[in-house]
């Protein structure tokens, strides 16, 4: 005992040096830069011209639930842009899917599309060198949101964050991949194998809207405004070393070896016989058109900002009065579900009107984050005695081929969904919890249009079947858990540990950070 001082004050201060010497340089002075004008020619021209003339006005909308389906989009895509390709991402793995993309982007620039990357810090900064050496390419840019000054080391970003927690608890969560400024997908996916059904451990059930038509310049505005905000460096300008050609070389090398990875996986076989990808290679698909539609998106300012919570978030700001709207049904589809107190008043106030409202999120055995479902478990019973019903995913695995928020479930949801009634629909980034809310910027696509609302009820219809999820109830206030077969009396398959983690986190002031 005495000599923990000593040794606590001997490891902060080392901490403090290491930090003392890393403070972010003087962003340099850059224009603001815009997308180009939408593609009057290419492929993506010709297959859109004529859908978009027999619908003036109207934006086309499908969901994109299969991993392969979205992986297939985005790759191809990039293979047939001519002038743009704007990317931004919260996550971009250093995996097959995630290199099989970056390397789809290198040839888009070799073909003479302008590439601009952006990305969060607090996942770029592992793969720094990957990306600086992209960055060498003339015709690609790649810029870091809210970046840590330090570029490698355990031990320096945490001391960074203690020293800088205030700035650098604000992450950007948004996902846009938006090419020639024709086509855009949003939705939930990061960039990797778990996001696109090609892990061979666990994927993530997930959703997209891929959109066309009046709504795409609105997302590419959107990206502008992030590419230009002060918020992001280019990373030249704060990487060690300048980006050189050898490196760019060297990650060429890399990425052209990845298709070989890939074609002796399963995976290759998986987008072989997925009829969904077939019919996008061959340039077929529906789309849903509707003028009733409204893309939202937060300011890239949002952390800098002091106002009152709810301002803080102009996703929320939208989806509020869109769910209090409400007059039969309203479904919530949201992964880190951690309503607080304003959000629970607000679910039951809905519920309340007599309107069903029901809510999928994962359970304690499926999550990703355990520390999250401390902030949900406290509002279970209250949401039950308010007449709001639960689903929480289980957690069972399933082969790639598998992967769809259709067919059997993944190990952990990442859906961010809502169905109004039956003529609205959310897809975005953002979650129904506090630091969606107040810490990180979000955005989504608010749509109205029948079909895709019974396509996504039914999607969550079928999630929340006894197969896949397990239905919360409240017998003489203890909770329940069945799936119909079978009853439980605590969080089922829920290990050891991970109670101890919900438990310890129940205890301490940290319900805003989850």
């Amino acid at each position: 005992m005495k000599t923990t001082g000593p040794i606590t004050a001997l490891a902060l201060s080392a901490l403090l040096a290491l930090t003392a010497c890393t403070a972010l340089p003087p962003r340099p002075a850059m224009p603001d830069a815009f997308a180009p004008l939408p593609a009057a020619e290419g492929v993506m021209a010709e297959r859109l011209d004529p859908a978009e003339a027999q619908h003036p006005g109207e934006s086309g909308f499908r969901l994109v639930s299969t991993g392969t389906e979205a992986y297939a989009l985005r790759a191809y895509s990039a293979r047939v842009a001519t002038r743009s390709l704007d990317i931004q991402t919260y996550i971009w793995h250093g995996d097959f899917t995630g290199k099989l993309l970056a390397q789809r982007a290198l040839e888009a620039a070799d073909r003479g599309v302008q590439v601009r990357i952006l990305v969060d810090d607090m996942d770029a900064r592992a793969r720094n060198a990957g990306f600086a050496a992209l960055d060498a390419h003339e015709r690609i840019e790649v810029r870091v949101f809210n970046p840590f000054a330090s570029r490698r080391g355990t031990l320096s970003r945490i001391g960074e964050l203690g020293t800088g927690l205030k700035r650098l608890n604000h992450r950007m969560h948004n996902k846009s991949w938006i090419a020639d400024n024709r086509i855009a997908l949003v939705g939930g996916r990061n960039l990797g194998d778990e996001y696109f059904g090609a892990s061979a451990e666990s994927n993530f059930v997930d959703l997209d809207l891929l959109m066309v038509g009046p709504v795409v310049p609105q997302v590419s505005a959107s990206f502008d405004r992030f590419w230009n905000a002060p918020s992001n460096y280019p990373i030249a300008a704060i990487n060690k070393e300048p980006p050189t050609a050898e490196a760019l070389a060297r990650v060429r090398a890399v990425l052209r070896a990845t298709p070989a990875e890939v074609a002796s996986s399963p995976y290759a076989t998986v987008l072989r016989e997925d009829p969904a990808v077939q019919r996008l290679i061959a340039g077929e698909g529906t789309l849903h058109w509707s003028r009733d539609w409204t893309f939202v998106s937060d300011d890239p300012h949002k952390g800098d900002q002091d106002a009152a919570q709810f301002k803080h978030s102009a996703v929320l700001e939208a989806l509020a009065p869109a769910m209090r709207s409400s007059r039969h049904e309203l479904r919530v589809i949201s992964p880190y579900f951690v309503p607080g107190r304003l959000g629970t008043k607000g679910l039951l106030d809905v519920a309340g009107t007599g309107v069903d409202v029901r809510v999928l999120t994962n359970s304690l055995a499926a999550t990703d984050v355990a520390a999250v479902h401390s902030g949900y478990a406290r509002y279970r019973k209250d949401l039950l005695k308010g007449g709001v019903q639960l689903w929480e995913l289980k957690p069972t695995s399933n082969a790639p081929s598998r992967f769809s928020l259709r067919g059997s479930s993944g190990s952990s949801l990442h859906t961010k969904a809502l169905v109004i009634d039956d003529r609205q629909v959310f897809v975005g980034s953002y979650n129904l919890d506090p630091r969606s809310t107040s810490l990180n910027t979000e955005q989504g696509v608010l749509v109205s249009h029948p079909q895709l609302a019974q396509e996504l009820t039914q999607a969550f219809e079928e999630q929340s079947r006894g197969t896949h999820a397990w239905q919360v109830q409240q017998v003489d206030g203890n909770l329940r858990w069945s799936d119909g077969t079978q009853t439980w009396t605590r969080d089922p398959e829920a290990t050891m540990g991970r109670r101890m983690q919900v438990w310890l986190v129940r205890l301490l002031p940290v319900q805003s950070q989850l």
